[in-house]
């Protein structure tokens, strides 16, 4: 069995399907995005298949098929066909076993009628095919679906059975020569066929390796763990032969409490820890989050919440942690959290806003909506909480009159007049690694792709995943 050791290189095929039955403006990019996590695949997409020729296929290890529309120029269907003749992989799911490639045209009455010439290899691509008066499926609900080769390399070591909730696609014709892996009872009741059908099944194609699922109707269906387990595997098998089972040895993921309470906030800041190397788990409250010791349960604390004060356990517990040498990451609105607790601001962060009037000091002020512009400072551009981080331009929430410490290290800054010149800078505590990020008000900020790696590589310099 082959291993993997190295990035499986996957191109994604797309651009139509039959909509409105199955967006692959949807799919694709959630499949892409889910795929990744494994740590396998290097995934690229195309959306005009028209395109492919030889030299577009050259150094992909496996094509993952999500197009149904019409038929290619003939040049783009004999590269895909040399392609996997050559030794390389082919995998296909769901609705590719009707439609134009097989010469299938759907009527307005919505049936289908075999009425054109058909992509003669596609049918040995995908492995079966449907004829057109057996198109259709069960009524969509949750089934188990049962591995029936356990010593399959897909199916090695998993459950024997998974959970799909799907279309249960009946009636395909497969292909001489492929091996089913996995069926289903088609319920008569859901108006099924009352038999065993195949859900997933591998072939050959010339020197090339070839495997389909008819699963994967819709987000829905291919959220399903089965679903996704079950792709990944494909892919594998079908790019090496073998399935490895695993990532590729790595370190492991840096344990991230994130807090929140106090303040709204929108729900895109959840997608800054959507990395494969944050692990993240999520409390509500300084209470929910300090309340037990924290010290060697996670390698970083990123705060969002806007919280004044603090229990005495809970400082307890956090003070240990940051003692102990964990990572801190302050977002926004964070900054105005424990400010009844000078050790918090003065040791820890390095910056204070004010909520009220202090003697010889007014109260700090925000103005939402402010067209910002945030720079490196000048040689700090090589930190390595700045790799890969451009100048942002970004409407965000200014403020200012705050304090900060003279012992931060400031990394980016600001020139506007609503705003203070430091922007995200370091804290001063000599034991642990503390970043403060200003932005980070609204949905278009913490989806921005240069605050999202900011903030990423703060949480893995604050973990310690990299160095100065």
């Amino acid at each position: 069995m082959l291993l993997a050791t190295v990035l499986i290189h996957v191109l994604i095929v797309t651009g139509q399907t039959d909509l409105p039955y199955h967006d692959w403006r949807e799919s694709a990019p959630f499949l892409r995005a889910e795929l990744a996590k494994t740590g396998r695949f290097d995934l690229r997409v195309v959306e005009e298949p028209r395109a492919l020729n030889r030299a577009a296929l050259a150094g992909y290890d496996v094509i993952l098929w999500h197009y149904n529309g019409p038929r290619l120029p003939r040049e783009a269907e004999q590269a895909v066909e040399e392609f996997v003749a050559s030794g390389r992989g082919f995998v296909s799911f769901h609705g590719v076993t009707y439609g134009a490639a097989h010469g299938q045209t759907r009527q307005p009455d919505m049936r289908w009628r075999q009425d054109a010439e058909p992509w003669a290899a596609f049918r040995r691509l995908a492995g079966g095919a449907w004829k057109v008066e057996n198109i259709g499926h069960s009524l969509r609900h949750p089934f188990p679906v049962k591995f029936v080769e356990r010593d399959h390399p897909i199916a090695r070591g998993l459950p024997e059975t998974f959970l799909a909730n799907d279309e249960l696609y009946h009636k395909l014709d497969l292909e001489p020569g492929v091996t089913v892996i996995a069926r289903a009872w088609s319920d008569p009741a859901l108006q099924g066929t009352g038999r065993e059908e195949p859900m997933a099944w591998t072939g050959a194609f010339g020197k090339g390796r070839i495997a389909h699922t008819p699963l994967g109707h819709d987000l829905s269906a291919m959220a399903q763990p089965g679903f996704l387990t079950l792709l990944a595997r494909m892919l594998e098998w079908a790019a090496t032969g073998g399935v490895s089972g695993a990532a590729p040895a790595g370190p492991a993921p840096v344990r991230t409490l994130v807090v929140t309470g106090g303040h709204s906030y929108p729900s895109a800041f959840f997608s800054l820890f959507d990395d494969p190397r944050i692990a993240w788990t999520h409390a509500g409250s300084s209470e929910e989050a300090f309340g037990r010791k924290l010290a060697g349960q996670y390698d970083v604390i990123v705060f969002h919440d806007m919280r004044e004060s603090i229990g005495e356990k809970e400082q307890k517990n956090l003070q240990e942690f940051v003692e102990s040498g964990g990572g801190i990451v302050s977002v926004h609105h964070a900054i105005v959290n424990y400010t009844s607790w000078p050790w918090w601001h003065q040791e820890v962060i390095g910056g204070k806003y004010y909520t009220r009037d202090e003697p010889g000091r007014p109260a700090s002020v925000y103005k939402d909506g402010v067209d910002l512009v945030v720079t490196a400072v000048k040689g700090a551009g090589g930190h390595p909480v700045l790799r890969g981080v451009p100048p942002l331009a970004l409407r965000d929430e200014a403020y200012r009159n705050m304090w900060h410490s003279p012992r931060i290290q400031v990394l980016m800054e600001t020139h506007h007049p609503d705003n203070d010149r430091p922007v995200v800078y370091i804290g001063p505590h000599p034991k642990a690694r503390s970043v403060y990020i200003q932005l980070g008000h609204n949905e278009e900020t913490l989806r921005y792709p240069g605050f999202q790696t900011l903030v990423r590589n703060a949480i893995l310099w604050t973990a310690r995943r990299v160095s100065d």
